[in-house]
């Protein structure tokens, strides 16, 4: 594939490791930034409104993760279809892509607003959320909701971008956003006292602005097969069932994730409303170092894809390896630093002492061992690359949330390890035995493809 804009990458030729750092460190940046807008509300609000309006905020976000998921998979699709025809050079399919995605992305986002404003206290009471919480925190589902049709449509229009490898230009639209979110958190939260009500409006309005500087960027696309034309948007049934064929199985994976992290905060909702907000805060920062691995994730999906369009079966093997190669170091790099410094970050969002005092409990065990997520992530977009949906998910629910639920049903019930320790130590164990499944998968996966390029 050639090279035809400033902002693309041709994933299918020359050295890996320079362009996999081209690819990742710019969707690392924006990944950070958009992580950001969370970190802001929880600081915000943590250290103006108190720990109540922070355990209210933080106990949203794996109810959050678990509504949006399945959605967000859907543009995991758009992703591996939309790579695979740019490296096959087929333009007529990625324009049907590009703008079948965009319609299934607004359309995701109107179906999560109704869901989050209807169902929100009901969902949070299933949770188990103390009686001093759910009123705040159904407050806040509900406005952050609003810019679910933002969020969707920036998550998908950034994944087509991906797929060319543009990382740059969503780089720039977060740090645009980003500011705006901070601003307009201080402004909404110290100045009009609107509590959580005002970090969640801040989010949303910046959500809206990376959205409109998402879609600008689409309409002006140069390559005619990126560029979103409003007449012609609509479902190209085709590429539907072929986005859904391996966007639904990655949303199912991403909800049975999320759902084993909702059962795990029901269990530490029940330590009580402090520690309630000192694991907030530590899952705050664990993202940093979660989004920075998952990076390497997105490289792996997006250039064993491209590879596979372009049929340079002979690289598939060398992109998995690069991958978990970068995984590894900054999950170690990362991780260890974030628990070093541990009692200063969580102070950026509480000053109570026993909240970081359950902060560092939660990210002495979980950041120290978090290469190991990184690892299972990067190998799955590998076999997703390849374009199979199914079996990573199914290995998933097994090994992830089959697991974790086994692990709070039998050894947590244990008096003696009904402790915070042994619930964080779900994750780790989860994330090795899940791994090494998919390592499994892998090579079965990859024997169905000729080891030398195709030059037919």
């Amino acid at each position: 594939m050639k090279k035809t804009g400033a902002y693309e990458l041709d994933m299918t030729t020359g050295a890996l490791l320079p362009k996999m750092l081209r690819f990742a460190l710019p969707l690392m940046l924006s990944s950070l930034l958009q992580l950001l807008f969370n970190a802001a509300d929880v600081a915000v609000v943590g250290k103006f409104a108190g720990d109540n309006s922070l355990a209210a905020v933080g106990s949203t976000s794996a109810l959050i993760n678990l509504l949006t998921n399945l959605f967000l998979g859907l543009s995991i699709g758009a992703n591996v279809l939309s790579a695979k025809y740019t490296g096959a050079g087929d333009k007529e399919r990625t324009s049907k892509v590009v703008h079948t995605a965009v319609t299934v992305s607004i359309l995701s986002g109107i179906i999560l607003n109704v869901i989050g404003l209807v169902f929100a206290p009901q969902f949070l009471k299933l949770m188990k959320s103390p009686d001093g919480v759910i009123g705040l925190a159904s407050l806040y589902m509900r406005v952050y909701f609003l810019g679910m049709p933002a969020m969707m449509f920036f998550n998908f229009g950034s994944s087509l971008l991906r797929s060319k490898g543009d990382t740059k230009r969503p780089l720039y639209y977060l740090t645009a956003a980003g500011v705006l979110n901070v601003l307009l958190n201080l402004l909404f939260v110290i100045v009009f006292r609107m509590d959580v009500a005002g970090v969640a409006l801040a989010t949303i309005l910046s959500q809206y602005m990376s959205a409109a500087l998402v879609l600008r960027c689409l309409m002006k696309e140069k390559d005619e097969s990126f560029r979103v034309v409003l007449k012609n948007l609509g479902i190209d049934k085709t590429t539907l069932l072929n986005l859904i064929k391996i966007g639904v199985p990655a949303g199912i994976q991403g909800v049975v994730f999320s759902l084993s992290n909702v059962i795990i905060q029901s269990s530490v909702n029940g330590f009580g409303e402090i520690f309630i907000a000192g694991s907030s805060a530590a899952s705050s920062i664990e993202g940093f170092v979660w989004v920075s691995m998952n990076a390497f994730h997105q490289a792996a999906l997006t250039f064993t894809s491209q590879n596979i369009g372009a049929r340079k079966f002979s690289r598939i093997k060398k992109i998995l390896l690069c991958s978990q190669g970068c995984v590894i170091v900054t999950g170690l790099v990362f991780g260890n630093l974030v628990y070093l410094f541990s009692p200063q970050l969580l102070r950026i969002y509480t000053d109570t002492p026993a909240s970081i005092e359950a902060g560092i409990t939660r990210l002495s065990v979980i950041c120290t061992t978090y290469f190991l997520c990184g690892m299972m992530d990067a190998i799955v977009g590998s076999i997703r690359g390849m374009g199979y949906g199914v079996v990573p998910t199914v290995v998933s629910m097994i090994g992830a949330c089959g697991l974790r639920l086994l692990w709070i049903a039998t050894i947590f019930q244990i008096p003696k390890f009904h402790t915070p320790e042994i619930l964080f130590t779900s994750y780790p164990v989860s994330w090795a035995l899940t791994f090494l499944a998919h390592l499994v998968c892998y090579f079965i996966m990859r024997r169905k493809f000729p080891k030398a390029d195709d030059t037919v």
